[in-house]
């Protein structure tokens, strides 16, 4: 999965990586590879997303409260 940014006509290598930055942002692969950095076992695993699901559940009936 190889992503490619075209440097326009014109345009300044900073503009260039800035939309390549932002292309993979969008695609989530900086998130992927901050992911897969380090080895996270199973059970850890479980309990990051139970817990962010519990946390955005109370933010939710929080907001309805409101």
């Amino acid at each position: 999965m190889a992503v490619t940014v075209q440097v326009r006509k014109g345009e300044t290598i900073d503009k260039a990586l800035r939309r390549l930055k932002k292309r993979l942002d969008r695609e989530g692969i900086i998130r992927e590879v901050r992911e897969r950095q380090y080895f996270e076992k199973p059970c850890a695993k479980r309990r990051r997303k139970t817990k962010a699901a519990k946390f955005a559940n109370y933010l939710r009936v929080r907001n309805e409260n409101m």
